[in-house]
């Protein structure tokens, strides 16, 4: 079974990461890893902490002459913020911001000083799960499975998504500093985040992520928890800000008839086919041979440098919250942090189907399927 672990505090010494049941001999170099954790500090309506940390990997276990063990993966990345926060002795924090886990874990955990909630439930934990999901990238690109993503929607503004080949439309989508593939929608999200800048809010999103590639049959029918779509839904959902998740035009398809909804089944050249894809990828539970297709919708970022009403916890008092530094919208980054745990539930999907303790075994297993499928 393919699972990680992660640890770490937002302006803790480091980020790190443990991942078990990697098979052994899948390539790996930290570059693999690096090159996701940049694109997931871009975008446009990032906060200042962005200029402070560069990201890099540091792998500590489970890797030699450039190929995974077997054994547990150990990832590692420094927070550069840290220097800038060990010798301060920051005030509690007694005034819960809406919106935020402090509160709720407060709540929880009988703590006073609700720094030791936001410490851990920042969105900065979202670094070591893009590490993770670079590694599970890089098994999927053994077995030609590709995941890219883009933004729809920012703030209301809808992104005008061109009719194009996936792989174009990601090209566009890097291209873009909004991660949206077209050019005057993207003008127009960029308008709408200065917009919120001025006005000291901050604003929320929809951003598609798409697996192409992906083998018909990973996945189950045959209990709830072993749903592929279930899966998904619970990966993605679990992202800091992330309030719903779609497999397809879900929402859309609610509002049609059967008959407008489902994909038809032809036999076209000697294989069987489909002209639409509105499941998403998914039958069943199961992956049906078409693009594996994720909507996420994010909410604004609560921190806001308007002063929203709360109480003042240590006194029982009316309050307003304090201004923490944050982003006005990180919609774009949110997007690579959606690729990275589709890739991960799609790599354990394929692990699951596949079985074997190296890639070699792996890959023999992928033959004598293909035959059959």
């Amino acid at each position: 079974m393919l699972r990680f672990l992660t640890a770490g505090e937002s302006h803790g010494p480091a980020l790190t990461a443990i991942i078990e049941g990697l098979p052994a001999g899948l390539p790996l170099v930290e570059d693999d890893v690096n090159v996701q954790l940049r694109r997931r500090q871009m975008g446009y309506g990032r906060g200042e902490r962005q200029k402070i940390e560069r990201d890099k990997i540091a792998i500590c276990g489970g890797l030699a002459g450039g190929q995974t063990t077997g054994g547990p993966l150990a990832l590692h990345i420094e927070n550069r913020d840290w220097t800038n926060w060990k010798d301060r002795k920051a005030p509690p924090l007694t005034v819960p911001r809406p919106g935020h886990a402090d509160l709720a874990g407060a709540l929880k955990y009988g703590f006073d000083d609700m720094r030791l909630i936001l410490e851990r439930a920042s969105a900065r934990e979202t670094a070591a799960r893009v590490a993770v999901g670079a590694v599970a990238r890089r098994l999927l690109e053994e077995f030609e499975v590709r995941v890219g993503s883009y933004v729809a929607e920012i703030g209301g503004v809808l992104g005008e998504v061109p009719h194009l080949p996936y792989d174009e439309l990601w090209a566009l989508a890097e291209a873009s500093d909004v991660r949206c593939p077209d050019a005057a929608s993207a003008a127009a999200m960029r308008r709408r985040i200065d917009q919120a800048r001025q006005a000291r809010d901050s604003l929320g999103g929809v951003f598609v992520v798409v697996a192409t590639g992906v083998p018909p049959g990973l996945g189950s029918h045959v209990h709830w928890d072993r749903r592929l779509d279930a899966r998904l839904a619970h990966a993605v959902a679990s992202i800091q800000a992330i309030k719903g998740v779609e497999i397809g035009p879900a929402f859309e398809n609610a509002r049609r008839s059967g008959t407008q909804v489902h994909d038809e089944i032809l036999f076209d050249d000697g294989r069987l086919t489909r002209r639409t894809n509105r499941a998403g990828g998914l039958e069943g539970g199961m992956t049906n041979g078409q693009p594996v297709v994720v909507r996420a919708a994010m909410k604004p970022i609560p921190t806001t440098l308007t002063p929203l009403r709360s109480v003042d916890l240590a006194t029982g008092e009316p309050a307003t919250t304090q201004y923490q530094r944050s982003d006005v919208c990180a919609v774009p980054a949110a997007a690579v942090v959606g690729e990275a745990m589709v890739a991960w539930v799609l790599a354990g999907a394929l692990l699951d189907k596949l079985g074997g303790d190296s890639l070699a075994e792996m890959k023999a297993h992928w033959e004598v399927w293909k035959r059959h499928a």
